[in-house]
């Protein structure tokens, strides 16, 4: 996969290193440089192309909002902040995605695909070729560790008050991430809400009995809400 060059841009050295931090657990993100206002990143857009700016609001001289308005054809802009209230003129200004102080590495992986689906409009974030491909894989912090999953060893997720439960062919994973954040995380076409704590592997089904799904002599409920969708999306009707 070709490298994505980023740019990092931020008054802070902390928040700096947090981002670059971030970039290094992706490897098909490659940083292009570091700078610590918007009149150096200036500089450095007009030396080398990047595919996304990681941009700072409140920033010295002058701060990020001025410093995109001055950018005639720019890059993918997420913008990190501390300051909740410059949201909008972010997307006014057609930004990427807007991260709020302090992210954590699932939110950072999920602002990062949506700029790489925009930046690959046939593909998404981890595939060259399209969702079919068998090494997509996504990023997961639990008991200290960040874990590569293939989306093939993926079983099934399932809600976990403010975490969620993931379930793979080698591991029980239990990531601080709200289910719908996995949710984004995952492609649509592979993986099925088939409750309001529940998503599954669609490839990865046994058998369906009633209203239960059977995956490696796991039985996982159908929502009443969720099994006329479900049944579409299999190829079968209600």
């Amino acid at each position: 996969m070709t490298p994505i060059d980023c740019l990092i841009v931020d008054d802070e050295p902390i928040a700096r290193d947090i981002i670059r931090t971030y970039c290094a657990h992706l490897p098909y993100l490659r940083v292009a440089g570091i700078c610590g206002s918007a009149l150096e990143a200036r500089t450095a857009l007009m030396q080398q192309k990047v595919d996304i700016v990681f941009l700072d609001i409140n920033m010295p001289v002058m701060d990020g909002v001025s410093f995109l308005k001055t950018l005639k054809t720019p890059p993918q802009i997420i913008f990190t902040t501390a300051y909740k209230e410059y949201a909008v003129d972010a997307f006014d200004l057609a930004a990427c995605d807007y991260l709020l102080k302090p992210f954590s590495l699932e939110r950072f992986i999920v602002a990062v695909d949506k700029a790489m689906e925009k930046l690959q409009p046939t593909g998404r974030a981890f595939a060259e070729a399209g969702e079919s491909k068998e090494d997509d894989f996504l990023f997961l912090k639990a008991d200290g560790r960040i874990y590569k999953v293939m989306h093939d060893d993926l079983l099934y997720a399932e809600a976990n008050g403010n975490y969620t439960k993931v379930r793979t062919t080698q591991h029980t994973l239990l990531p601080a991430m709200t289910f719908s954040g996995f949710e984004e995380l995952v492609p649509k076409s592979k993986f099925l809400r088939i409750h309001r704590s529940f998503i599954i592997n669609k490839s990865k089904i046994d058998h369906i009995e009633g209203n239960r799904v059977f995956i490696q002599n796991t039985e996982i409920p159908i929502g009443s809400n969720y099994r006329e969708q479900f049944l579409k999306q299999i190829g079968l009707s209600s």
